[in-house]
């Protein structure tokens, strides 16, 4: 079974696809990542591989927009990839070299790219998940791409209150007024440089939780300079790093890449980095329980300026 559900309570789409219960839990003697598989090629730096179960793929249904009733459906038409960042099948993302990272960033706006002349897909996603604790079967270092039909409630809902920050505030970006606020601040700015500025939310919902701004006014990958996106790979480099210096072990996280939507031209967006770690202490795991998952109201194991003070002297940053 492969389709979109609609969730009328939530007024959401619920991709069911079953194949995903096949997917398999690797032995640890052999990677389909790794070079001499069969399945990638025998030498490469970075490389992007067909998601061997797609939640969204160019051969399912297209997606209606206008299914309607209480039990309405409809197809996922779309795509998924796995982005490899390394052919190392034990590397961290954190020693991944700085040349390495600019090669993932320029994969992931090439996708972008790519599926921005589809009218098919609404968003591309990018992102990772890290750590068996966020239940990753392959520890191969990898993110991956998902392109979309929709737009998934999470973004609908930051666009939404951009939209009525922008039309109470003289067209204004609530982005980038939280990131000057942030700055003028100063007591959550983890790193920053004169094209990007990573911080610890004043109201972050995840332990260590991070965001990367674009100092200037982007939407999308499309959008960066060339020296940005250097910038940008330092600067994933350095959280990376401060992040398994902060208990000393490869940090279980989540780090969605948030572009605005490829066909929503006008609405106000802003290009962004999260970093979702669930490691709160040491020795405990954040578990989101039935508060923050039936409720969607997180509570904060910790106190957002004294994690960023943690994370900056979490050194070396450059290294």
């Amino acid at each position: 079974m492969h389709q979109l559900r609609w969730h009328a309570l939530l007024q959401q789409w619920v991709v069911v696809t079953t194949d995903r219960q096949n997917r398999p839990q690797m032995p640890a003697n052999w990677c389909p990542f790794d070079p001499g598989s069969g399945r990638v090629p025998d030498h490469y730096d970075v490389h992007l591989y067909p998601n061997d179960f797609p939640a969204f793929s160019p051969a399912a249904d297209p997606f209606d927009p206008d299914a309607d009733g209480l039990f309405a459906e409809t197809g996922p038409r779309g795509a998924c990839d796995v982005i490899l960042y390394s052919p190392e099948h034990t590397l961290p993302p954190s020693r991944l070299t700085l040349e390495n990272w600019r090669k993932v960033i320029d994969l992931w706006t090439r996708r972008t790219c790519e599926h921005a002349a589809n009218p098919d897909i609404a968003l591309v996603a990018v992102f990772e998940n890290c750590g068996e604790a966020v239940g990753v079967t392959m520890p191969h270092p990898h993110g991956q791409i998902y392109a979309m039909p929709f737009i998934p409630p999470t973004v609908q809902r930051e666009l939404t209150s951009a939209q009525q920050y922008a039309d109470a505030h003289d067209g204004e970006c609530l982005f980038c007024r939280l990131l000057e606020e942030e700055l003028k601040q100063g007591a959550r700015i983890v790193s920053a440089d004169e094209h990007f500025a990573a911080f610890v939310p004043y109201a972050a919902r995840f332990p260590a939780e991070v965001a990367i701004y674009a100092r200037r006014h982007v939407r999308t990958l499309l959008d960066l300079s060339e020296e940005e996106k250097a910038s940008l790979a330092r600067t994933i480099s350095i959280i990376r790093k401060k992040y398994d210096n902060l208990y000393g072990f490869l940090m279980p996280l989540m780090m969605p890449v948030k572009q605005a939507p490829l066909r929503a031209t006008s609405t106000p967006y802003h290009f962004h980095i999260q970093f979702l770690p669930l490691q709160r202490s040491p020795t405990k795991l954040k578990y989101l329980a039935t508060i923050e998952t039936a409720y969607g109201t997180f509570l904060a194991d910790t106190a957002p300026e004294q994690m960023a003070e943690s994370l900056r002297r979490a050194e070396p940053a450059t290294s």
